[in-house]
């Protein structure tokens, strides 16, 4: 059996040669680079308003810096984006400012891992379920 494909896009693409049998159903989530500044503004504002010691407040910032211009090339920069993220949620779970920010920080984290696609694995993991 061949398979030539051409481009697909999609949150879910399966290319099987035989029977294919799924149990719980697929899903998949698509952030678009419009949603990702959003998600990215909300972080911002969240760190920004969340009680930091100095030294956290830095390295926060810089992280942030770094995800910025991550998102500002003309074709958003996952690979360079994946690790400054996962260093700022490492960075506020230390703090315990996602367990007292809740949502507010969360969530964005949440929207920009998945808009990393596999690469936001790793920080999605970090997480806190309930927020």
């Amino acid at each position: 059996m061949t398979f030539n494909i051409g481009n697909q896009n999609a949150a879910n693409i399966n290319n099987v040669g035989r029977d294919q049998h799924i149990t719980g159903g697929q899903t998949g989530i698509v952030v678009t680079p419009e949603q990702a500044w959003q998600a990215f503004a909300q972080l911002r504002d969240g760190v920004r308003a969340t009680p930091l010691d100095p030294a956290t407040s830095v390295a926060a910032e810089k992280e942030l810096g770094d995800v910025e211009s991550g998102l500002r090339q003309p074709k958003p920069d996952r690979a360079r984006i994946a690790p400054r993220l996962e260093r700022l949620t490492r960075l506020l779970l230390a703090a315990g400012s996602l367990a007292s920010a809740g949502s507010a920080l969360v969530a964005p984290i949440r929207t920009l891992a998945h808009f990393l696609g596999t690469l936001g694995a790793p920080i999605l993991a970090l997480l806190p379920i309930l927020a």
